[in-house]
C-alpha cells in the first residue's frame, strides 16, 4: 500500500512516499539560487515539490514519467500546499503499483464496452453498423479505447475516461432522437461512437496524461477524420454520401471555428451531436470539480475548464436550513484567481 496520497498531504506533515514524475526543472530565484522544482501525482492528483540543496546529481537520475521515493515535509506557500524535498531518488520496478498513480473510472470498464457494442448492434443502417464494428472491435483499437482519457484536463480527463464519455453520449443520443422523431437516430449514433476516437492517438497515457507527437501536431479530428476514412474505404460500395456525412459530424462536433471545428454544424444530427457532446462534456468537468476539495465553504475552487466556481447545493441548502449565512470571500473573477 502506497504510503501518502496527494490527497492525504497536511501542511506540517513530514512523509516518505512514492510519486510519478509530472513535470520537472531546474529553476533559479531572483537572487539566482538554483531549484529543483517538480510536478508529482498519484490517482488522487498532483502537488508541486521543490528540493533546494544538493539536488545536482539526483537530478540527473531521473525523468518525467519515472516513479520516485521522496522524504519531505509538506508546507503552505501563497495558499497552496507544497512539498519540501530533502532526499530522493528513482524508485525500483517492484517497489511501487501502478494502479495507485493514474486516476480511473470508477465505472467497470468491461461493462462499458459491452454497452458500446451492445449500441453499436443496435444500430439498423447496415453501412454504419459495419463501420462501428470494424472500429470497436479492432483488436488493435480496443486496448487503447478502454485506457484513453477523453482529455488532458478539461473533461474525463482519467484513464477510461474516453470509453466512458462515449458510452454516456450515446444514451443521451438515443434519449434526445426518441423525443426528436426526425432524427436519423444511427447517423446520430455513429457520431457519438466516433467523434474522440483520434483520441486514443493524440494523448498519450502509459504514465503520465499528454500529447503525442501527432497529437499536438495534427489533433484528434484529423486524426480520426483519417482512421474512419481508411475503414470506410474498406468496406466495398460503401455509400459516398454517407462518408461525407459522417466525416461532417467529426469536423464540426466542436461547434465553433474557435473551439477547433474546420466546419460549423450544418444539418440537424450534427447539431444535436455538437451540444450533446457539450452538455456531457460540461457534466463531466462537475462532477470533478465538485469532488474536489479545493474552495472554500459551499464554493468550489475554480474550474478552467467551466471558467467559473460552482455552488456545493446540498451543503448551500443545509447551512441555509441552519441559518448560518456564511460569506463567500473568494474571488469570482479568474483575473484575481491566486497563482
Amino acid at each position: 500500500m502506497k504510503p501518502a496520497f496527494v490527497a492525504d498531504l497536511s501542511a506540517d506533515q513530514t512523509i516518505t512516499s512514492f510519486f510519478l514524475v509530472c513535470g520537472k526543472e531546474i529553476r533559479s530565484t531572483r537572487e539566482g539560487k538554483p531549484f529543483l522544482r517538480l510536478e508529482l501525482g498519484d490517482c488522487t492528483g498532483t502537488i508541486e515539490a521543490r528540493m533546494w540543496d544538493n539536488f545536482e546529481q539526483t537530478a540527473g537520475t531521473i525523468e518525467r514519467d519515472d516513479f520516485v521515493k521522496v522524504q519531505g515535509r509538506v508546507e503552505v506557500y501563497r495558499n497552496k500546499t507544497q512539498l519540501m524535498v530533502d532526499r530522493l531518488r528513482r524508485a525500483e520496478p517492484g517497489e511501487v503499483d501502478p494502479a495507485d498513480y493514474f486516476p480511473h473510472t470508477t465505472q467497470d470498464v468491461e461493462q462499458l464496452y459491452a454497452q458500446l457494442r451492445e449500441h453499436v448492434a443496435s444500430i439498423g443502417n447496415t453501412w454504419l453498423r459495419r463501420l462501428l464494428s470494424s472500429v470497436v472491435e479492432d483488436p488493435e483499437i480496443v486496448p487503447k479505447l478502454k485506457r484513453a482519457p477523453a482529455a488532458k484536463t478539461m473533461h474525463h480527463a482519467y484513464l477510461g475516461g474516453l470509453l466512458e464519455h462515449i458510452v454516456s453520449l450515446c444514451g443521451l443520443c438515443r434519449a434526445v432522437a426518441a423525443h426528436y422523431l426526425e432524427t436519423d437516430a444511427d447517423l446520430l449514433l455513429a457520431g457519438a461512437v466516433l467523434h474522440d476516437i483520434g483520441k486514443i492517438n493524440e494523448l498519450s497515457y502509459e504514465r503520465s496524461i499528454n500529447y503525442t507527437t501527432e497529437g499536438h501536431l495534427l489533433g484528434h479530428i484529423i486524426l480520426e477524420l483519417e482512421l474512419t476514412a481508411r475503414k470506410m474505404d474498406a468496406i466495398e460500395g460503401f455509400p459516398r454520401e454517407l462518408k461525407r456525412l459522417v466525416q461532417h459530424l467529426l469536423i464540426s462536433h466542436h461547434g465553433q471555428y474557435e473551439f477547433g471545428s474546420p466546419k460549423l454544424p450544418l444539418f440537424r444530427e450534427a447539431v444535436m451531436l455538437h451540444y450533446l457532446d457539450d452538455l456531457d462534456s460540461k457534466m463531466g468537468a462537475m462532477r470533478a470539480v465538485l469532488a474536489s476539495d479545493r474552495g472554500e465553504g459551499e464554493w468550489t475552487g475554480w474550474s478552467a475548464a467551466l471558467d467559473r466556481r460552482l455552488l456545493r447545493v446540498e451543503q448551500y441548502r443545509q447551512v441555509q436550513a441552519e441559518g448560518k449565512e456564511v460569506p463567500a470571500q473568494l474571488s469570482f473573477d479568474p483575473r484575481q484567481e491566486e497563482d
